[in-house]
């Protein structure tokens, strides 16, 4: 059975598992869940993730739910390579995809920048400091955990890691509010490599809003 994605084009945990299913040359259909719609909060998607977060992929016979997961799942059962063998990389790769999953992503969430804005009379201009001052400081980290010398092409070594999935997406939303990150040129670097592959361009938000 064709595995089935529950996503939004704009979501960049969305556009992960976009990354890693390209990635790992898996087949799936698509199912938008339109966030501005509230179609997440509705049953029929509480009832895929009652976090009411995308992205949700039908797998296996099963609803996988964190992109994370989904990823390592991924790395579990088919023939890819999106965490090194070795566990000191393994540890290396987790805590270069943490700093921009758990630590960049969800103070950066949308629902969390709308409060923000509720909470300080709903001044645009608020919400806009707000996203370019944390993307651009977990991006400075990224980019200085990067200047350990475990590198290659990509994050971790001369093929895409699960850092690699995590990062593309924080840059689109670096651009997309406007944060500084002109200095970080390893980061800038690593993202030309990315966009190289198929894989990575066909999950770009811009692509999968025009096909949809």
């Amino acid at each position: 059975m064709t595995p089935v994605l529950y996503d939004y084009w704009r979501s960049s945990a969305s556009y992960r598992v976009r990354i890693a299913l390209n990635l790992a040359e898996i087949e799936y259909d698509t199912t938008s869940v339109d966030l501005l719609k509230g179609e997440h909060l509705e049953n029929a998607h509480l009832s895929r993730n009652p976090q009411g977060f995308v992205p949700a992929l039908d797998i296996d016979g099963q609803t996988l739910t964190q992109s994370l997961a989904i990823i390592e799942y991924l790395n579990e059962t088919r023939p890819v390579t999106f965490l090194p063998d070795a566990a000191l990389e393994r540890s290396r790769v987790r805590t270069l995809s943490y700093i921009i999953a758990m630590e960049i992503h969800p103070i950066c969430n949308s629902s969390v920048a709308a409060d923000i804005m509720a909470r300080t009379g709903g001044d645009e201009a608020v919400r806009v400091d707000w996203m370019k001052t944390y993307i651009r400081k977990g991006l400075a980290a990224f980019e200085k955990r990067l200047g350990d010398g475990q590198g290659g092409t990509f994050c971790h070594g001369d093929a895409p890691t699960m850092a690699d999935i995590c990062l593309v997406p924080q840059l689109y939303n670096a651009e997309r509010w406007g944060a500084d990150i002109a200095d970080l040129s390893r980061i800038k670097e690593i993202a030309e490599n990315c966009a190289r592959l198929e894989a990575f361009a066909a999950a770009h938000p811009d692509r999968v809003n025009a096909a949809g």
